[in-house]
């Protein structure tokens, strides 16, 4: 049988970092959002050489997601620009054990991620959706 990821030591073991999980309104602070969203070419590189991270981060911008009409105009628009990067992003995080298991981990879909933070040892991944309940 295939190892799921039904109890916290499984998700341990297969992400090997610590995440951590954090709800909040992109429309609070859109500069942030877009700020990131405006590093993903240069973030691509680094989700590819990232192999170890002290923390990650899963940031879900509640009002942005597709059930509550999908995210701020400004913000909308910012990934409209960067598309290309944002897809090219989406498919490393995808190649990236650690990175998609943290995500598969809180049941956040690939298609939901906007922009991926890099600081220190700790990423941090924005996503357009509602925690899990």
């Amino acid at each position: 049988m295939a190892q799921g990821l039904e109890s916290p030591e499984t998700i341990e073991a297969i992400v090997g970092t610590p995440v951590r999980e954090e709800e909040t309104q992109a429309a609070a602070d859109p500069g942030k959002v877009i700020a990131a969203i405006d590093k993903s070419a240069d973030n691509i590189s680094t989700v590819r050489k990232t192999t170890t991270l002290d923390q990650v981060e899963i940031v879900f911008l509640a009002d942005s997601a597709s059930t509550e009409g999908g995210p701020p105009d400004a913000i909308q628009a910012k990934l409209t620009e960067r598309d290309a990067d944002i897809q090219r992003l989406r498919q490393e995080i995808e190649g990236s054990a650690m990175l998609y298991h943290a995500l598969n981990s809180r049941q956040v879909l690939l298609r939901d991620v906007v922009a991926v933070e890099f600081s220190d040892s700790k990423a941090v991944i924005y996503a357009a959706a509602k925690p899990a309940q």
